[in-house]
């Protein structure tokens, strides 16, 4: 406000800090002193803020308490507020916007805010943003005998495109004994619509993983529990469930080249050589490596420990093969895709897809990222602010993210796991989703 009243013919005032607005002057025959500290300032020659500027100063120095310290924090909150916008309207490049998105996302995830909005791309470069051409999921699999899915983090399509789950016998959790003393098949086989077909491993498994088919057609699955002499192996099976080859020792989790310690999946490469992700474990001293073998079992070598640097991993969780022959390794708890060649050269790290839980590449190189565990919060377990779970569709050549399906659980995740953590696609494009929350989802395209 300037001038005067022009009704009153007075001066307006303004008072900060005080909870009061303008108001009128007394009389000239009804003056009275007021105190130094609390004398209305007419604002005609100085503007609203110098006021603030100097009713903050006085009461600074009268080294005021109480209420009046109350105004002087609530100053320098406004002037350090004032500072920070001032600072980032001047960054103008789009990753500057990106970062304090990012940052208040995170910010809003650990006060477990209910209207917090992911930001466009998290502060790892995982867009959150995307087209969608997918609708919502729907649960699938039509078990036997009124049975329910257990947790489970395998699916994997045949060769006859009929598609194959592992379930964890009924049972939630992982890294335990879900399957070790229960009655049901664990590895499960359906017909595109979802009817059953056929099980089969059952006693075999202490908590079966994730499930993969060879180029003949066959299946690898890695058992990570352990119980009573079981667990800890990697099995290949026929598709009629026979037993065709083991590695590993039954019940002993060690660092040899003939022990695994919590392996996660199996990926086949076109000369059959195998390679196993070994290293579901957290502990410092677990695991946490690629092993190759030949195909008849043989070991040839193995890479990785536990680490941040390139050919390091901390969780080697998923693996899959593009049609160049190249590893991706879904190093998960360091939220990153890692690429070798096949004799552990490292190529690339990608953390553009998210949290990699579950990785598959089509025939035509498309991939598939699920992510099941990104969450903000503290740090330590799933940390990775301002990723939205959900599975990223790209492409396996040059890393381009073109399409997002999110969780349909809201932002931010309340629980540890949620949305797919095994993802496969079948030869028209849909999407099976196995997840630890004891589903497998179908999202068929719009």
């Amino acid at each position: 406000m300037r001038g005067r009243n022009k009704a009153s013919g007075e001066s307006p005032v303004c008072l900060f800090g005080l909870g009061l607005g303008p108001r009128k002057t007394r009389p000239l025959e009804e003056k009275r002193e007021i105190p130094m500290s609390f004398k209305p300032l007419t604002i005609s020659p100085v503007n609203c803020f110098a006021s603030l500027v100097i009713a903050t100063a006085v009461i600074v120095g009268t080294g005021a308490s109480g209420e009046r310290g109350k105004w002087r924090v609530a100053s320098d909150e406004w002037r350090e507020t004032r500072q920070m916008r001032e600072g980032a309207a001047a960054l103008q490049e789009p990753r500057g916007a990106i970062a304090e998105q990012a940052s208040e996302s995170a910010t809003a995830q650990a006060s477990g805010s209910a209207t917090a909005q992911a930001p466009r791309v998290s502060p790892l470069g995982a867009p959150n943003e995307l087209p969608n051409p997918y609708r919502p999921g729907v649960s699938w699999g039509q078990l036997p005998n009124g049975r329910k899915w257990g947790s489970t983090a395998g699916i994997a399509i045949g060769l006859d495109g009929n598609i194959w789950a592992i379930d964890r016998c009924g049972v939630s959790g992982s890294q335990g004994t879900n399957c070790a003393d229960s009655p049901p098949d664990p590895i499960l086989e359906f017909d595109p619509s979802g009817k059953f077909l056929k099980g089969s491993g059952h006693g075999m498994f202490v908590s079966p993983h994730k499930i993969t088919v060879d180029k003949e057609g066959n299946l690898w699955v890695a058992d990570n529990g352990l119980k009573d002499g079981r667990g800890q192996q990697v099995f290949k099976f026929n598709p009629d469930g026979k037993l065709l080859l083991t590695l590993g020792k039954a019940g002993v989790a060690g660092p040899g080249t003939d022990t695994f310690d919590q392996p996660t999946e199996v990926a086949v490469a076109p000369n059959g050589d195998i390679f196993v992700a070994d290293g579901h474990g957290r502990a410092p001293t677990a695991n946490a490596r690629i092993m190759k073998f030949d195909k008849n079992g043989k070991f040839i070598k193995a890479w990785g420990k536990k680490g941040t640097g390139s050919g390091e991993f901390d969780c080697p969780h998923t693996l899959a093969f593009d049609s160049k022959g190249r590893l991706f390794v879904g190093d998960r708890q360091n939220n990153r895709i890692q690429i070798f060649d096949q004799d552990g050269r490292f190529i690339a790290e990608w953390k553009q897809f998210g949290r990699p839980s579950g990785i598959f590449i089509d025939k035509n190189d498309v991939l598939y990222v699920a992510d099941s565990e990104s969450r903000g919060g503290e740090e330590g377990y799933g940390y990775n602010p301002g990723c939205r779970r959900g599975i990223r569709i790209g492409s396996a050549k040059d890393g381009a993210v073109k399409y997002f399906v999110p969780d349909a659980a809201p932002y931010p995740p309340s629980g540890d796991s949620t949305a797919s953590e095994g993802v496969a696609t079948d030869a028209a494009g849909n999407i099976y989703g196995a997840e630890f929350t004891m589903d497998v989802k179908k999202y068929a395209k719009k």
